[in-house]
């Protein structure tokens, strides 16, 4: 039962994140005030010692309904995820009305009021408060809330989505019901609570009230940037561990559709049967098609197709594209059909006008799908930019293959499939393009500048999203990154704050060394000191036009050693790849 496992303890680490902080006092006041029954003073009694866990309930409920079939919703409708969001804050509004005028909130909790109770006119529950609350929690983000968010956005929800849903919202629930007991024991306990019970109310009214203005104007965001994300690390380490990637297959749950793709191994030498490729779904615009008209792959029957996962800044994709593109020259008259589906890793990677240029850029004729809500991705259970799977004439998917390399391979097998589809038919000879994937190890890893996917920070203090000024270390570790000046950090990238330009400190291995950059400005670079922008050779990185990949280190630059990026205000830095 490690699904259960898993969304307990993903559940429990979002209890104690930072997105929870905005409905705690509303739980602590709620859970201890109830509304009068009719014909009854609200100074009377505190709430039953009950009413807690019915809040809690109702929560659990709500945030397991609203997500899974929330998600389903607004995936088939095209409707924008804030749309769940609006409800929850106009829901929390009329709560908030209700907890200031009691026979309103009876009014609001009398379709509840026939679920098991020991003596129905003692007020209300809170039942309809936990339903309500359970609505804020579906922006919390972690690995096991996006992989319950996938299956309703695809559609796939099966026993153990549902079952991965409900322990997670046990697990966020729990720390909150710790709450709820102590506010309603703090009721039960003061003496004078029956006779400020009113004024209780009528604070956690306007608690209420607060909360969903503030959510309106995303104060709670705000206020949530200002405090160390204490639980990111628990969150990456559970997101990386073998036991959540068996269970919440990360980048698509299992499917009848997909199901059998895990025969095949990842850069299998010889050709495997892995089932009838899954369907290309969710594309937003096709380019490279007779007026934009989508590929089906039961249409292309007979031909053998070959379907790369690519984002256009990804520098892995970067190198492999040539491949794909000699490929797709080379065969396409022997019966290939090669589709990129541009998966987007970055915001800016969905503007269709970006991804033009891309293709342009790159010499791409053949067909492109963007697939910028992922549904094509996680239908293939991909995690992997680049990703090749290749399909036979017959539609069953024949061998896969995971990031850079192994190019011959693919192509040996690719040759052969062609052949079965056709044995009259001549081949033309076999490309001949340079391979450039670096050696595993030889290089820095990726590194995201990103408070989402940060891992390889090394400055004093928490890299975290927000703004605030950083300093360099001493001493700088090999293949980590520092910060110097005023900087905001957002989910995706960091950017100079203020009027004064920022730096970056890199330790690097790799003779290619590129940025993902946008905005408008000019980058300096040094290396280990020594000028190597404007004033030593008359080179300075030009960043304007489409986001995209520049190249920082070049052949004449050291392969290894600490280089410096000056970063001028209204230049964003996403993330920096080696080769």
């Amino acid at each position: 039962m490690d699904i259960v496992l898993i969304g307990l303890l993903g559940g429990l680490i979002t209890g104690i994140s930072p997105c929870i902080l905005p409905v705690l006092p509303v739980i602590f006041l709620t859970a201890g005030a109830r509304p009068a029954a009719p014909g009854r003073a609200p100074e009377v009694i505190p709430a039953k010692r009950s009413r807690p866990f019915w809040i809690i309930a109702g929560l659990v409920l709500s945030f397991s309904v609203v997500t899974l079939i929330g998600s389903l919703l607004l995936g088939l409708l095209s409707i924008p995820q804030s749309a769940i969001r609006w409800a929850g804050v106009g829901v929390l509004l009329i709560i908030g009305v209700g907890m200031l005028f009691p026979g309103f909130e009876q009014l609001l909790e009398k379709p509840f009021q026939r679920l098991p109770r020991r003596r129905v006119g003692d007020g209300g529950n809170g039942f309809g408060m936990g339903l309500a609350l359970g609505t804020v929690f579906v922006p919390c983000a972690g690995p096991v809330l996006a992989a319950i968010i996938v299956a309703g956005a695809t559609g796939s929800i099966g026993p153990e989505t549902v079952l991965l849903t409900l322990s997670f919202a046990i697990g966020v629930a729990l720390p909150l019901l710790l709450f709820a007991l102590a506010g309603n024991g703090v009721a039960q306990r003061i003496r004078g609570f029956r006779k400020r019970e009113r004024a209780i109310r009528i604070t956690g009214g306007v608690a209420l009230i607060a909360l969903a203005i503030g959510l309106a104007f995303n104060v709670p965001q705000a206020l949530q940037r200002l405090l160390p994300d204490y639980t990111s690390g628990l969150q990456r380490e559970l997101a990386d561990s073998d036991a959540a990637q068996s269970a919440l297959n990360l980048g698509g749950l299992v499917t009848d559709e997909n199901r059998d793709l895990d025969r095949c191994a990842n850069n299998d030498p010889e050709l495997r049967s892995c089932g009838t490729a899954p369907s290309i779904r969710g594309i937003e615009a096709w380019l490279n098609t007779p007026d934009g008209q989508a590929l089906d792959l039961e249409q292309l029957r007979g031909r053998v197709v070959l379907i790369d996962f690519w984002a256009y800044s990804c520098i892995n994709c970067q190198r492999s594209i040539p491949h794909v593109v000699a490929w797709d020259r080379a065969y396409r008259d022997s019966g290939l059909t090669v589709i990129g589906v541009h998966s987007p890793e970055y915001a800016f990677e969905k503007d269709r006008a970006n991804v033009e240029a891309g293709v342009r850029d790159f010499g791409i004729e053949y067909p492109v799908a963007l697939d910028n809500s992922l549904s094509t991705w996680t239908n293939y259970r991909n995690r992997y930019w680049p990703a090749h799977y290749l399909i036979d004439a017959e539609g069953t998917v024949r061998h896969i293959s995971f990031g850079e390399g192994d190019y011959a391979t693919t192509e040996r097998l690719m040759r052969q499939l062609l052949a079965d589809a056709n044995p009259q038919l001549q081949l033309p000879p076999k490309t001949a393009t340079d391979d450039r994937t670096p050696d595993i190890g030889s290089t820095t890893p990726e590194t995201f500048l990103g408070s989402s996917k940060e891992r390889n920070f090394a400055g004093p203090g928490d890299y975290r999203a927000g703004t605030r000024t950083f300093e360099f270390p001493k001493q700088l570790p090999a293949d980590t990154f520092a910060l110097e000046g005023d900087w905001r950090v957002e989910t995706q990238y960091a950017t100079p704050a203020g009027s004064e330009e920022g730096r970056i400190r890199l330790a690097y291995r790799g003779q290619e060394v590129r940025a993902v950059v946008s905005g408008e400005g000019a980058i300096g670079v040094s290396f280990d000191g020594a000028t190597a922008g404007k004033a030593a050779t008359g080179r300075e990185i030009e960043v304007g036009g489409t986001p995209k990949s520049v190249r920082i280190v070049r052949p004449e630059d050291p392969a290894s050693g600490t280089l410096e990026l000056r970063v001028p205000p209204g230049v964003q830095i996403y993330s920096f790849t080696f080769g």
